[in-house]
C-alpha cells in the first residue's frame, strides 16, 4: 500500500512497510506542519489577490492559524481556500485601501471585510464555503463581561429598535426608539417608585457645565411638569447709542437686551427669530416667550412708541390698560413682553413699562 495525504493540511499518511529509512523525516515535517496549522503566523501580501497552498507533506502558507493581510490594494481583491479544505483561520485585515477583501473558497462567496473594515475575524472553511465565527453574536451568552474599557475603533454600537441597555438590577433602562434609519427618542424608564432618573456630569474640576445643543433652530423641550433649581438668561448689553428708528430684537440670540446707552430717539421694536429665521417659524401655535428690553434715558422721556413681529405691526395689551406716551428721564426703563402665538402669524403680546431709577 502507497502512501496517501491527508484532506486538510495535507499531511503524509504513510502506509506501513512504506519510507524504510525516510519515515522519520516525514513525521518531522507532518508535526512541523501540525505546529503550523496551531499555531503558525504568516504576513500575507495580497496587492491583487492572492490563492492559498497546501503543498502535500510540506509547510505552505495556507496552513498557517494566523494569517495577516498586507499591501496596498487598489480595488476588491479575494484570498482563496481550496475547496475541500477544512480548517479554521484567525484572518488580520492589515491591508491599506479603501476596498473590499474576501476570503473565500473557490466556489463559494466567503467572508467580506468592509472597505473601511480594518480589523480581524476568526472564520472557518467548512470545504465549500468560509464562514464568519460572528462571535458579535452573544444570544446564547447570559452574562458576557468585559474586564477592561470597551473601544468601539470608531465603529457604531447598533441596538435593535425597541430595545434597552438595562442597569445590573433592570430597574432602569436607557430605551431607544427609532424612525427609519434615524434615532428619534432615547428613554429612561423603570426608575421605580420615588426614584428621579439623572442625567450627571462627575469627574474633573469643581464645576462642569450639562450642554443640550439641538441643531440649528432646534429646540430642546421639556414634557410634563419642570421644576429648576436655578436658571441664567442670555442677556445681550449693547454700549453704543441707544435705540431709535427700528430696532430688531433677536429672541435666538438672547432673552434680554440692555442698551446702556442713553436713547436718541423713541424707537419701534421688531422682534424675530434672527436675521434669518422668523418669530412665526420659530414658534409654534400654542407656545409663548417673554422677553425684556432695559433702554437707557438722559434727560429726555424717549419711549418704545411702535411693536413688531416679523416686520408686522402688532399692538400689545399694556398693563394697567394704557400703553405708555413717554419713558421716564434719568432712568432704566424695563419694557417686557410675553408672546403668545395663537395661530399662523398671529401673537397676542402682553406688555409692561416699568421705571427704574
Amino acid at each position: 500500500m502507497a502512501n496517501s495525504t491527508s484532506a486538510s493540511l495535507k499531511l503524509t499518511v504513510q502506509a506501513t512497510g512504506e519510507n524504510s529509512g525516510t519515515w522519520g523525516q516525514i513525521t518531522n515535517t507532518n508535526l512541523l506542519i501540525l505546529e503550523q496549522a496551531i499555531g503558525g503566523y504568516d504576513a500575507l501580501g495580497i496587492t491583487s489577490g492572492a490563492t492559498l497552498t497546501f503543498t502535500n507533506g510540506a509547510l505552505s502558507n495556507g496552513k498557517n492559524k494566523v494569517l495577516k493581510l498586507t499591501g496596498t490594494i487598489g480595488g476588491a481583491v479575494n484570498v482563496v481556500v481550496p475547496d475541500s479544505v477544512e480548517k479554521t483561520y484567525i484572518i488580520d485585515n492589515a491591508t491599506s485601501g479603501s476596498h473590499t477583501v474576501t476570503v473565500k473558497t473557490t466556489s463559494g462567496t466567503g467572508v467580506t471585510w468592509a472597505a473601511t473594515d480594518k480589523g480581524t475575524k476568526m472564520v472557518y472553511s467548512d470545504g465549500t464555503n468560509v464562514v464568519d465565527t460572528a462571535f458579535t453574536d452573544l444570544s446564547s451568552d447570559y452574562s458576557p463581561q468585559l474586564s477592561a474599557n470597551l473601544d468601539t475603533n470608531s465603529h457604531n454600537i447598533i441596538i435593535d429598535t425597541a430595545h434597552s441597555i438595562l442597569d445590573e438590577n433592570s430597574n432602569e433602562q436607557i430605551t431607544f426608539t427609532t424612525a427609519g434609519s434615524a434615532v428619534n427618542e432615547f428613554t429612561i424608564a423603570n426608575a421605580g417608585t420615588g426614584v428621579a432618573p439623572s442625567i450627571s456630569a462627575t469627574g474633573g474640576d469643581a464645576s462642569i457645565d450639562l450642554n443640550l445643543t439641538p441643531k440649528g433652530n432646534g429646540r430642546a423641550t421639556f414634557n410634563g411638569q419642570g421644576k429648576i433649581q436655578s436658571v441664567a438668561e442670555k442677556v445681550t448689553v449693547d454700549a453704543g447709542s441707544g435705540p431709535s428708528g427700528t430696532f430688531p430684537y433677536d429672541v435666538l440670540t438672547q432673552a434680554v437686551v440692555y442698551t446702556s446707552g442713553s436713547n436718541v430717539g423713541n424707537w419701534t421694536l421688531n422682534v424675530r427669530g434672527d436675521g434669518s429665521n422668523s418669530l412665526d417659524s420659530i414658534m409654534d401655535t400654542g407656545e409663548s416667550i417673554t422677553i425684556a428690553h432695559i433702554s437707557t434715558n438722559g434727560g429726555t422721556a424717549y419711549y418704545n412708541s411702535a411693536f413688531q413681529i416679523d416686520g408686522s405691526s402688532v399692538t400689545p395689551e399694556w398693563q394697567g390698560g394704557t400703553a405708555p406716551t413717554e419713558g421716564n428721564i434719568n432712568s432704566l426703563d424695563s419694557y417686557t413682553y410675553t408672546i403668545i402665538k395663537t395661530g399662523s402669524s398671529t401673537f397676542t403680546v402682553l406688555a409692561a413699562q416699568t421705571q427704574f431709577a
